[in-house]
């Protein structure tokens, strides 16, 4: 091994002292990834390690740190130590890199890394919660590790959820950026430069690590800068003299949506949201009924005054018959919806813990975009797509919201004066 000081960004000498959890996140040229890599070298050439190196995707080695870990281990003048094959690296004490993506895996098929000793978990804010839950309990071998390293985009990501806000027990986590980089390039320093100058709005994203407000292209990208801003995302508690207005968005196969919200004035508050799917509506009204609320109107999308060729019955026909007030949203399409929902958007105040799955559908929310013309159509129905279309219905039926049978103060508080 060279005898050559080894270079390391100062702020990752953590990654050489034992903890279960190593996360590094910040924006583009800070040297967190070949800094990781260097320290996995380092480490597999002092005592023999089975490392994986993973990320979300892996469709060819060519998209995993494979060919970053070759330049590494040249660099560290680790050539005749380590055999650098094909699909995995093989040092001389019986160390391993291997490499996989996590999307197509199930709980039977990780089983083959349950004896890894390290993995690490590249561009990290993409990989989803399902994946997060099927590869952290097979790292079991005692002393393993789980290394992370993320560019953070959104802040509802289970990434940044699960490692940063809430981050579990025995985890050391680091913001790193480029200026914490002694060895930042000079032609990145241009580039960063540059972008300041051009593009404001991401460089704070792409340079300097802080999450974006909403995925690029999205719908309501501006309405959110704007919730988040003007403190319309916070605690927003259950008022009890105040009606619940409970807005579906009806589903089966796709998700079952459904938006609890209170209106005083005009604020708008929804201070819950719940989502699920292959359940009936028998399901949703018992739960709705356990949470003992002072409920107002149910809402139904216009398709829920259409009877079931099954039952010959209507989801409106069905939720009255289980104890509802039951009124159809009023029919708009969905470019009159979005219109209306921008407009309404100032209005609203989302719970911050209640609603998370919601504000995430909202950021996430966007049109498709055909290779075709490369112009933005309409929105994309997907997984975003059904907590969209709720928000979209609760503002649509917004002014229909009513206390009839409240009978309090006309100086009732409002959440802005709260």
């Amino acid at each position: 091994m060279s005898q050559q000081p080894i270079q390391h960004p100062e702020k990752l000498g953590f990654l050489f002292k034992p903890a279960r959890y190593k996360v590094a996140y910040g924006g583009r040229g800070s040297g967190k990834s070949w800094a990781f890599a260097r320290a996995l070298l380092i480490q597999s050439a002092g005592s023999p390690l089975r490392v994986l190196c993973a990320r979300e995707i892996q469709k060819s080695i060519k998209q995993s740190v494979h060919q970053l870990l070759q330049d590494q281990i040249q660099s560290l003048g680790l050539g005749a130590f380590y055999e650098v094959l094909e699909t995995e690296i093989r040092g001389k004490n019986g160390s391993m890199f291997l490499f996989a993506g996590l999307a197509n895996h199930t709980v039977e098929s990780i089983k083959s890394y349950e004896g890894v000793d390290r993995v690490w978990v590249e561009e990290a804010q993409t990989v989803s919660k399902k994946s997060w839950d099927i590869l952290i309990p097979t790292i079991r071998k005692s002393g393993s590790e789980v290394w992370v390293t993320l560019n953070p985009d959104l802040d509802t990501d289970d990434t940044y959820t699960r490692f940063i806000e809430s981050p579990p027990p025995d985890l050391v986590a680091c913001k790193i950026n480029y200026n914490d980089n002694p060895w930042f390039p000079e032609v990145l320093e241009k580039e960063r430069q540059h972008c300041q100058a051009t593009r404001p709005k991401d460089y704070e994203n792409i340079w300097e690590g802080k999450c974006k407000a909403a995925v690029d292209g999205a719908i309501y990208a501006d309405e959110i800068v704007s919730a988040q801003e003007n403190g319309r995302v916070r605690n927003v508690p259950y008022d009890p003299l105040l009606k619940v207005q409970v807005v579906f968005d009806l589903g089966w196969n796709d998700k079952m949506a459904i938006s609890l919200v209170q209106r005083q004035s005009s604020e708008l508050r929804i201070f819950e949201y719940i989502e699920d799917d292959h359940k009936t509506l028998d399901y949703y009204s018992q739960v709705l009924k356990a949470k003992g609320l002072n409920y107002g109107t149910l809402w139904l999308p216009h398709d829920g005054a259409n009877k079931d060729f099954k039952t010959g019955k209507s989801a409106q026909e069905i939720m009255q018959a289980l104890g509802w007030t039951v009124q159809i949203v009023p029919k708009s399409g969905i470019e009159d919806g979005i219109r209306l929902a921008r407009m309404v958007f100032p209005r609203v105040y989302f719970d911050r813990e209640g609603t998370a799955r919601l504000l995430k559908c909202l950021k996430n929310y966007k049109r498709v975009i055909p290779t075709t013309t490369n112009e933005p159509a309409a929105p994309l129905h997907d997984e975003w797509s059904h907590g969209a279309d709720c928000f979209r219905y609760v503002c649509t039926a917004a002014e229909q919201f009513s206390n009839d049978e409240w009978g309090g103060s006309l100086n009732y508080p409002r959440m802005n004066n709260a």
